[in-house]
């Protein structure tokens, strides 16, 4: 097929349409899924994407967000291990950010910032508009050509690898915006911030803080500069915007639930057994006692973590109840410390003691994910399969909590529905050929004398077969 004749419907001639860039996005997700840097990690992932929600919705009530795009985008947030400060927009409302930018940031505020930078870089269709410029690449060649950008921003042979030739010159075209569409990231960015409940210093003192970096940027730990390079103009135009009163106010404080979090970044970025040691012995260094209590209750979260990655159960529990009593009057706080004492409790084989820890009602998906294995562990199975069949119906692309569902139908015998929640992880990941062949197992099981009594799942699956055929099929168009 001819490159031109495969490009889907071009619009005004500035973008591709909505549903095409989607389908980029998909693929390249696809991909990033099946990265060993990729993490989900259900604290994280919450408070990231609790926070790019937040300005999802405040670009939609201020009109930055079209229907369409609201309609057909992801809006998903996806976690990478890697330790270096960054974040990136990519096709179709996903985005990637990095451990080392959670880590590095003082504030929820700082991290919004970049995220809203990065949102404003999807809603005015930059993306787009820079892959229309490329009208003789195939959709497929584009998703390989940015998927190449991002290995090579961890690995120069890796991204070599995906990207020879003139597809390096494409690419660089791809993925630097123009300074045109950078200035209007950072105008459109910071209009969000205070409508999503964000403190707008958060915007000028990240653009502080990265000034600062890019000044020791030579070994190559903040791409963000790399690929959003910050001007004078740049940087005179946020602390312009920022009103007298709140220039003249002092920044938010951190919240303690933002420094545990920052904290837990840093330890999951898998800083090596030199640091990770480093910070489990922090809480006895000299002068501990006189630091602010974000600063204490970030160093006893990171011990608390660290030595349960060691097996160091007495240790882990002493910084536990240190971080407990600091924790007693802040509620985001204290749930973070129950979610970490369960999730201690399951490393040391204790899952009995996750149900003690997680009291209360709690429907989110912390709690859920950590409950879910504690019963699973226990043979208990059945007694979380409703609470995650719930989730699911509101939640289907979490391919996470359906293949723990897969699990706890396996515990009750139900093959055939196990290995359809098993496709349907597939699909939440848009491995559409791994989908199709959990589903086609599942009707050649269907078919046995066995499973034959289970008509409404084996319909479903049927349905469901047909349906992700069809999506396959539209991928293999863009080819």
């Amino acid at each position: 097929m001819h490159a031109q004749s495969a490009l889907p419907t071009l619009g005004d001639g500035l973008a591709l349409t909505t549903s095409a860039e989607r389908r980029i996005g998909d693929s390249i997700i696809r991909e990033l899924y099946r990265d060993p840097d990729y993490i989900d990690d259900a604290p994280l992932q919450e408070y990231v994407q609790g926070i790019f929600d937040q300005l999802v919705q405040a670009a939609r009530a201020r009109g930055e967000l079209a229907p369409e795009l609201q309609e057909r985008f992801a809006w998903h947030i996806l976690l990478g291990r890697d330790r270096s400060v960054n974040a990136f927009a990519l096709p179709g409302g996903y985005m990637g950010v990095h451990l080392g930018l959670i880590g590095v940031v003082t504030s929820r505020d700082e991290l919004a910032s970049v995220l809203a930078h990065e949102l404003s870089h999807i809603t005015q269709r930059h993306i787009a508009r820079l892959m229309a410029q490329q009208q003789r690449s195939t959709p497929l060649m584009i998703g390989a050509m940015v998927l190449g950008a991002l290995a090579a921003s961890k690995s120069p042979n890796a991204g070599q690898a995906l990207m020879v030739g003139g597809q390096a010159l494409a690419v660089q075209n791809q993925l630097n915006f123009s300074r045109d569409m950078e200035r209007e990231a950072d105008r459109v960015g910071y209009s969000l911030m205070q409508p999503a409940g964000f403190a707008p210093q958060g915007f000028v003192s990240m653009f502080d803080k990265l000034q600062q970096a890019n000044r020791l940027n030579d070994n190559g730990s903040w791409p963000y500069l790399r690929s959003h390079p910050l001007t004078t103009e740049r940087m005179a135009d946020m602390h312009a915007r920022l009103p007298a009163a709140l220039a003249q106010a002092p920044s938010p404080l951190p919240t303690l639930e933002h420094a545990m979090l920052a904290a837990r970044a840093r330890v999951l970025a898998r800083p090596g057994v030199d640091l990770l040691r480093q910070w489990m012995a922090e809480p006895q260094s000299t002068g501990f006692a006189s630091r602010a209590p974000a600063e204490k209750v970030a160093a006893w979260y990171a011990a608390a973590l660290g030595h349960a990655q060691a097996g160091e159960w007495a240790a882990a529990e002493r910084n536990l109840e240190l971080l407990r009593t600091a924790s007693t009057s802040h509620a985001g706080a204290a749930r973070q410390v129950r979610l970490l004492a369960a999730e201690i409790a399951l490393q040391a084989g204790k899952p009995e003691q996750v149900a003690a820890l997680l009291t209360g009602p709690s429907r989110a998906r912390p709690e859920l994910l950590l409950r879910s294995q504690a019963a699973l562990r226990l043979g208990q199975g059945a007694e979380v399969t409703g609470a995650l069949e719930t989730w699911l119906v509101e939640h289907p692309q979490d391919a996470t909590l359906w293949q723990l569902l897969a699990q706890a139908w396996q515990q009750q015998g139900q093959r055939l529905r196990a290995i359809r929640a098993e496709a349907e992880a597939q699909v939440a990941h848009c491995d559409y050929a791994g989908a199709i062949d959990r589903f086609k197992a599942g009707q050649d099981l269907a078919r046995q004398s066995s499973a034959a009594a289970d008509y409404v799942e084996a319909s479903i699956i049927d349905t469901r077969l047909r349906a992700v055929q069809s999506l396959a099929r539209e991928q293999a168009l863009e080819r």
